[in-house]
């Protein structure tokens, strides 16, 4: 199977403070780092986190649980994390949402992406729909939603977030790069 699910990789507290990260990068830039994303495929506020400073330990949780991931369910030749972390959020005010897509692209980064790897920080109380899914082609593989939850997946299968009804959704995404695919 490509998906693969790690439960609680960061706690509660910890998800707060991603969160927190996320608002800081957008106040010290003065607003949106990543903008606004309101187009039919994706409507959703994205933040960028350096791997350094304050937020390098959330990239040192997340190389962590690659690793530990891509050894025992992948085994993907994984070379580095080529992109800054990102934090999106999707809002009931605009039925937020990411519709069916891959993470692999045309860009020299983006061809090279190999493992996704999607955090849940907000509470699944806190927010209605929402669900990040997983396309398996005959069926849909829908993750877990408790706070910290992370959910891994080959870049290449589609994938979407459903849209949010009612609350906010926050999530944490981060691509893992090697050679690639043949």
């Amino acid at each position: 199977m490509f998906t693969h699910s790690i439960p609680a990789l960061f706690s509660k507290e910890e998800a707060r403070e991603v969160i927190r990260l996320a608002d800081e990068a957008q106040m010290a830039a003065g607003g949106l780092v990543g903008g606004q994303q309101h187009q039919d495929i994706r409507r959703a506020e994205i933040a960028w986190l350096d791997d350094t400073g304050s937020a390098a330990w959330v990239m040192e949780r997340i190389v962590a649980g690659v690793a530990a991931a891509n050894r025992e369910h992948f085994d993907f030749a994984i070379t580095e994390f080529g992109e800054r972390l990102q934090v999106a959020t999707y809002d009931e005010s605009d039925a937020g949402h990411y519709d069916w897509h891959s993470d692999i692209g045309d860009g020299p980064i983006a061809r090279r992406r190999k493992l996704t790897i999607v955090v849940q920080l907000s509470d699944p109380a806190a927010y209605r729909g929402g669900e990040l899914q997983v396309n398996l082609g005959s069926a849909l593989w829908t993750a877990e939603r408790g706070i910290g939850d992370a959910t891994l997946f080959a870049s290449f299968m589609l994938h979407r977030v459903a849209p949010v009804t009612f609350g906010r959704r926050y999530s944490l995404t981060c691509w893992c790069h090697g050679p690639q695919f043949r």
